[in-house]
């Protein structure tokens, strides 16, 4: 009996360890994983396509005029992906982040502001470096004045 505890326990030390220390150090995630999703603010359009097909509908879209505010609560995100799938400029991207435990909810609530002004002339929508630039600054003035050919302001 004592022979065969013997050579079980050789066993056992001989494998190794064969259990990650997930808690002291970050579990990799998978090759194909999907984890929270992150927004390029700088992309996106406020077309409000990943609000349409969002199964949790935790994407909220707030249209004030020349003003779209989207509203993001991830702590309903299932990870599903739709969201990055269906965004024509590709401003959402999936991540290996999965670990997003918190005991503050807003730590997981995300505002974003687009400001989509159009000219009273042509109706065109105004560019500028970030969908976030406000329009009083001079990289909004100059491109308004291009397109209105440099004349009135």
């Amino acid at each position: 009996m004592l022979t065969s505890k013997l050579k079980q326990a050789r066993l056992c030390l001989k494998a190794g360890r064969v259990t990650l220390p997930y808690p002291f150090e970050p579990a990799p995630a998978g090759k194909n994983f999907r984890g929270l999703p992150r927004i390029q603010v700088t992309r996106c359009t406020g077309c409000g396509a990943c609000a349409v097909v969002c199964p949790p509908r935790l994407i909220e879209i707030i249209d004030q005029g020349p003003l779209v505010t989207i509203i993001r609560h991830f702590e309903r995100c299932i990870y599903c992906g739709r969201c990055a799938e269906v965004c024509p400029e590709k401003a959402i991207e999936m991540t290996g982040e999965f670990e997003t435990a918190t005991d503050d909810k807003k730590d997981l609530l995300h505002i974003q502001h687009i400001y989509m002004a159009t000219c009273s002339r042509c109706g065109r929508c105004f560019t500028s470096r970030t969908p976030l630039d406000p329009p009083g600054t001079d990289r909004f003035r100059e491109v308004r004045l291009k397109k209105l050919g440099g004349g009135l302001t």
